[in-house]
């Protein structure tokens, strides 16, 4: 019997409620800054707020892919401990190392000494992490049953939950004003939506068929923890990326604007090109076959295309309307960044690019190729740091910041692609091309 052809319809059903959650996690974070920023001490309150997610996200990392395995590896019963148990294994870690910034000296050294945090924003800090140390082990699992509901195709559920999350954000606020303050009360009530979400998509998962392959090997946990783990270092590598870049464009002549203007650029491109990183699950959940690889590639283009679009709109006509006014960009700022902010508008494409990629290794059980890509990111960038902050290139700095973020993206599209190119016939013919 002929398998059923992808249609650009499935892929825009299953794709955009993926969108919309991640704009939905956006809108939960500025609505804990909104309300901090009500507080009679908001700046302490939101820069100890920002000192902690910044922290945690960056620790927290290496369980940013559990969906993605939770897709590629669950196959049954067997598989599915399995990958409870990379998943428990992973919240072990990151809860372990949140607590000891949070409650022992290593707390100072991190945030003091090498991040530079004054000492009342790191108490601060501090205070948020006691909390967000207990945020690991409800992720994972939230993680985990996003990947069933993604596999079973019904992806409007994911976003579903993180509605009812955001919903329930506001109620933990109200509650935790008469109790807590500071950046802990942003910690209580980011941890009392999440346990919100984790319920409820946890009984929607409960509730939905999933569909798992007949007569397909389980995979042992071994083999689990094998495919695993390059993921999760890869996420973490990826974290380090804006790191470096601002590490270098900091030390520049301009490297307080250069700064701010890369902030205010990364922030856009998370909300508007962010959703690409979606298409890696769109891959391995709905490609079966080598016409359905050229459906969602095209897809993909097209998209990728709109939003480059969007970037150099923004970046030219638009640029008073939506940075300006929208944003409270002020008029310097927007006028240093706008030429960087259009030469932004070739990312989506790149971007995209990477993640059909990172789908296809990750389908074809090649994830140490993608642990490869990122670190060959990283090194890339670790290569230019000496020379860019010696050499003081005349240039602005915000362009050598997006030159940077181009060309390490460009650099691992390119990289996957010549991979995936020179694999073996037996690999390449294992997942569509």
């Amino acid at each position: 019997m002929t398998e059923k052809v992808l249609t650009p319809r499935e892929i825009a059903f299953f794709f955009f409620p993926l969108v919309l959650n991640v704009q939905l996690m956006s809108i939960s974070h500025t609505i804990i800054n909104g309300a901090l920023a009500r507080l009679d001490d908001y700046v302490t309150a939101l820069a100890g707020m920002s000192v902690a997610l910044v922290v945690h996200l960056l620790i927290a990392s290496p369980s940013y892919q559990n969906h993605t395995i939770t897709i590629a590896m669950v196959r049954g019963r067997k598989s599915m401990i399995s990958v409870l148990i990379f998943i428990g294994l992973i919240a072990v870690y990151v809860a372990a190392m949140l607590s000891l910034i949070a409650f022992t000296p290593l707390g100072d050294i991190v945030l003091i000494k090498i991040l530079g945090t004054p000492e009342l924003i790191a108490a601060e800090a501090k205070k948020a992490l006691y909390v967000l140390a207990f945020l690991p082990f409800f992720t994972g699992i939230r993680g985990f049953c996003q990947g069933l509901i993604i596999r079973a195709r019904r992806t409007s559920l994911v976003s579903l939950a993180t509605g009812v999350r955001v919903a329930g954000l506001f109620a933990f606020l109200s509650i935790g004003f008469r109790f807590f303050s500071g950046a802990q009360l942003g910690a209580i009530a980011l941890v009392g939506c999440v346990i919100t979400e984790t319920l409820v998509i946890s009984w929607l998962a409960w509730k939905t068929h999933i569909p798992f392959p007949t007569g397909e090997a389980e995979k042992t946990t071994a083999q689990v923890l094998r495919y695993s783990f390059p993921l999760a270092y890869s996420s973490c590598l990826q974290q380090t990326i804006p790191l470096l870049i601002s590490s270098i464009i900091g030390r520049l002549q301009d490297g307080a604007l250069a700064l701010a203007a890369f902030g205010v650029i990364r922030g856009f491109l998370f909300l508007l090109a962010g959703p690409m990183r979606n298409l890696q699950q769109a891959y391995l959940t709905l490609v079966k076959t080598a016409d359905d690889n050229r459906t969602l590639f095209r897809f993909s283009f097209i998209f990728a295309i709109v939003l480059g679009l969007l970037v150099l709109l923004t970046a030219g006509p638009l640029n008073q309307a939506i940075l300006g006014q929208l944003l409270g960009v002020e008029p310097d700022l927007r006028h240093y960044l706008r030429w960087a902010l259009a030469a932004c508008s070739i990312f989506p494409l790149f971007y995209g690019l990477t993640n059909l990629l990172r789908g296809w290794f990750a389908g074809a059980d090649q994830t140490r190729q993608l642990g490869h890509s990122t670190l060959l990111k990283s090194s890339f960038l670790l290569i230019l740091w000496w020379p860019l902050v010696t050499w003081q290139p005349p240039v602005s700095g915000i362009a050598i910041a997006i030159g940077l973020l181009l060309a390490a993206e460009i650099l691992e599209s390119c990289y996957l692609y010549y991979q995936r190119q020179h694999q073996p016939e037996k690999i390449r013919h294992a997942a569509p091309l």
